[in-house]
């Protein structure tokens, strides 16, 4: 399975590219903006886009689903978010956004088929209710749960510190070499992410 990052909008929102090296079938994560951008390296790369998944509702990880007529894979929780411009938080930041996509509904422990691999759904609540991760064979991706050297935000609307803190601390009992690659800043490893998370 390879993995590639794509830094895209004003939020600098890491988006990534998932996809089976023998199939080219590809996963696209978090398109909050610059489509093209995205796109251009999904041409490079010579791959299959089959389906978007958001790792959470925000409008700096949804903005583009639209842009590349998948069906987008969200948590039961954050569904409505998709649906919401006051609750996915496009009505603060940019024009008021309405996902009109085929919605698809993703739960704990769903297992998501990328041509000869997978990546299994862990909820991690707490930046949002409907947050999750996606774990994958010695990497997470974390989306705005766990940075390198931060964790996300819990001020905005759904956000809970306490059920945050609870799924962080699940994520850091993965092996030290585990590399996670985050939602926003750095690409780093669960090891450091403990000690970072040892001086909090």
């Amino acid at each position: 399975m390879k993995v590639k990052r794509i830094i895209v909008g004003q939020f600098f929102t890491n988006c990534y590219l998932i996809w089976c090296e023998k199939t080219k079938k590809c996963i696209i994560i978090d398109p909050g903006a610059e489509s093209e951008k995205i796109k251009k390296e999904i041409e490079k790369e010579g791959l299959k886009p089959e389906i978007v998944i958001n790792t959470h509702g925000h409008i700096d990880h949804i903005g583009e689903n639209e842009k590349f007529s998948l069906p987008v894979y969200i948590h039961k929780s954050d569904e409505e978010l998709l649906k919401d411009p006051e609750k996915n938080l496009s009505l603060f930041f940019t024009e008021p956004f309405i996902c009109n996509c085929e919605i698809k509904i993703l739960e704990d422990g769903n297992i998501i088929e990328i041509g000869s691999t997978s990546l299994k759904i862990l909820h991690t609540p707490g930046h949002t209710e409907g947050s999750i991760c996606l774990i994958g064979d010695g990497f997470i991706l974390t989306g705005d749960t766990l940075f390198a050297g931060g964790i996300g935000r819990t001020d905005f609307p759904g956000g809970n510190e306490e059920k945050l803190l609870k799924s962080i601390k699940k994520l850091l009992t993965f092996p030290e070499k585990t590399v996670i690659f985050p939602g926003h800043s750095e690409i780093s490893t669960i090891g450091k992410e403990v000690k970072n998370f040892s001086t909090w």
